[in-house]
């Protein structure tokens, strides 16, 4: 049997932007190559599709074709089997009706995929396309060269007027600009011209280099080097020692930010005049790039030095007016608006002096010079500059944080004042935009109000603040934030979706009590007795919504239980009950879980739909008692048990 052929196809393109090359690298792997294996990989300047095995030629099919029914006559299938080419004598009965079976020969795979490919490559999905030349072809970036062989043969095809062939091209300075290639020596050749095309060996060697220089691990700045690079190369440079009187955080957002490159510790915590920053290129033997890297980021920390000393001109406190002129949202107004509808807010969670304070300038370096430069620094410049103008530590700590978390990585802000602040902001900017219909729909949202959501869940968990949800918010919003409040429970905290369901369905309350119910419910669920009493709370369910019980119309009468069972099971209720209270959620589970047996053996023995009016009324009433008891910490009957689909 044939080992198939190799398969290669490079997609040669301007510089594709760093952050979007991932994303069409998981594209590319689901690239149909007829039960080939692929190996997909990417640099900045190429897209890659490696595969061997592929087969020469799709296998015959047999079609079986059903023709007209018998009853039509030979004439009727005379004609049937003139369309499809074949004669009479070829159709045969089945049934009641004529059949073909027709043979469809395979096709080259080759001939396949010259129609298959250019339509595969223009329908990958990015953030946004560009066109370049009159076809009107759209692509991330112009494409420049293809590479297209199966075995040793061209698979003919063209894009945007560029045909296919065998030929690459090298690193864009160190390379050649045509490189005849095979699918046995096209890495190898590549290599020859500078271009390590796996993304994990560049990964590597940055992370290697870099850490051999000093570099500070910094696992995002390491992978945008990886795809914005096709042979990096780690230098270590210096700056004057003078600048380290500036704040860390703004050295490091120009370093990082700006030029990319990585900062140095002398000790943890404690910046070094040093940078590692990674060429695109085999190397500085003459310290040429060195110096220019050290030249740039010299005149980007000036300018920021600069920033800070004028803004230091004039204080927060007096730039809170200016936020009347810096618009939050054309429909919502200014950040001054914004930022007294905040202060508000925060009298609301009763927030103290501090976190008010914070909140009155925790918007009022926007106008400043250093955000102006460096956006990615706002709260924190805030922070830095209170600091600097002798605001209290509450203070100044509130603002700095007040923007976090700014991912479900990220942590919370670190004081109680800082969490209030940003809470109050984030539910602002949730109340506000909905409140014009603002809302995300599907995979859009330009306004970050999923993160925004998002950030407050965690903070009211993590934080374990008394907020209940309730009082926050309402409507559309409350059911948008139950929506992350089950992602977060579920996706960040690894909890089962329907253990998070059963405990919001008792009730919601403080998320800080909701984590603690379901780390219970988890804890004690996979114990002897509590599946079995959760399918017997969907019973109790079912049983009183069939039989429309309203617990107004009947109040249990102790009298009436029958002894046995039923009076067993009372009294199992009263003793677990009182166990329960006052008790660890997990203690008051084990306790409800613990009347098991006894629910078993009444509806073994007792017949709840009783032909006495009132005992049958009385026994609903039980159940309705037992069923809302117990219903407190989680909604049992969301629970999904053994041989139930849900």
């Amino acid at each position: 049997m044939s080992a198939g052929l190799d398969f290669l196809l490079e997609i040669g393109t301007e510089e594709i932007p760093d952050w979007m090359i991932p994303s069409a690298v998981a594209q590319l792997q689901k690239l149909e190559l007829f039960g080939a294996v692929s190996q997909v990989d990417a640099t900045p300047r190429r897209l890659v599709v490696q595969a061997s095995g592929v087969i020469e030629r799709t296998p015959d099919q047999t079609q079986i074709v059903k023709g007209p029914p018998l009853t039509a006559g030979e004439k009727a299938a005379a004609g049937f089997a003139r369309k499809q080419g074949v004669e009479l004598s070829a159709m045969t009965k089945a049934g009641d009706y004529w059949e073909l079976t027709k043979v469809v020969p395979g096709r080259s795979v080759r001939e396949l995929l010259a129609e298959s490919l250019p339509a595969a490559v223009l329908g990958l999905q990015w953030p946004k396309t560009m066109y370049w030349e009159l076809t009107g072809a759209r692509f991330i970036r112009p494409i420049r060269w293809i590479v297209a062989l199966l075995g040793n043969e061209v698979i003919p095809f063209e894009i945007a007027g560029v045909r296919s062939g065998s030929t690459t091209r090298g690193h864009r300075k160190l390379g050649s600009s045509f490189i005849p290639v095979t699918t046995a020596n096209y890495e190898s050749e590549l290599r020859r011209n500078f271009v390590i095309l796996s993304s994990e060996e560049r990964r590597k060697k940055i992370e290697k280099e870099t850490a051999a220089l000093g570099a500070k691990p910094d696992a995002g700045l390491l992978e945008t080097l990886t795809f914005i690079t096709e042979y990096p190369t780690a230098i270590r440079g210096d700056f004057d020692p003078a600048y380290l009187e500036l704040p860390a955080e703004v050295l490091t957002t120009v370093m990082r930010h700006h030029q990319k490159y990585f900062s140095v510790e002398s000790a943890p915590g404690k910046l070094a005049p040093h940078f590692v920053a990674v060429m695109n290129t085999s190397g500085d033997p003459d310290g040429l790039v060195k110096k220019g890297n050290e030249r740039v980021l010299k005149a980007r920390f000036n300018d920021a030095r600069f920033f800070w000393n004028v803004d230091q001109h004039k204080k927060l406190a007096d730039r809170v007016e200016d936020l009347s002129h810096v618009t939050f949202h054309a429909k919502l107004g200014s950040y001054l608006e914004k930022t007294k509808r905040v202060v508000e807010l925060v009298k609301k969670l009763k927030g103290d002096e501090n976190a008010q304070r914070a909140a009155l300038l925790s918007k009022a370096d926007l106008p400043t010079e250093m955000v102006k430069e460096f956006t990615d620094l706002q709260g924190i410049v805030g922070g830095l500059y209170a600091q600097a103008q002798g605001e209290t530590e509450a203070v100044w700590r509130a603002i700095y944080d007040h923007y976090k978390p700014l991912s479900m990585e990220d942590s919370i802000p670190a004081t109680l004042d800082g969490q209030i602040v940003a809470l109050a902001d984030k539910l602002d900017t949730l109340q506000q935009c909905f409140r014009i219909g603002l809302v995300p729909t599907g995979s859009k949202d330009p306004f970050a109000l999923r993160r925004a959501a998002q950030g407050v869940v965690k903070i009211l968990v993590e934080g374990k603040l008394y907020y209940e949800l309730d009082d926050l918010v309402e409507g559309d919003l409350r059911a948008f934030l139950i929506e992350r409040v089950q992602h977060y429970f579920r996706e960040v905290r690894g909890f089962k979706y329907d253990e998070v369901n059963a405990v919001l369905a008792s009730r919601t309350g403080t998320l800080a009590d909701v984590e603690d119910r379901v780390t219970a419910l988890a804890a004690v669920r996979p114990t002897e007795n509590f599946e079995p009493l959760a399918a017997s709370f969907k019973r109790i369910r079912n049983i009183l919504k069939q039989a429309a019980f309203d617990p107004e119309s009947w109040l249990l009468d102790v009298q009436l239980l029958e002894a046995g069972p039923e009076r067993n099971l009372y009294d199992d209720f009263i003793r677990a009950k009182s166990e329960a209270s006052g008790r660890t959620y997990v203690q008051a589970l084990e306790a409800i879980a613990s009347i098991r047996p006894n629910v078993d053996t009444f509806f073994d023995k007792v017949l709840v739909n009783a032909k006495d009016e009132n005992v049958r009324s009385n026994r609903l009433a039980f159940l309705h008692a037992i069923l809302t008891e117990f219903s407190t910490i989680a909604d049992f009957s969301e629970l999904v048990t053994a041989g139930e689909n849900k």
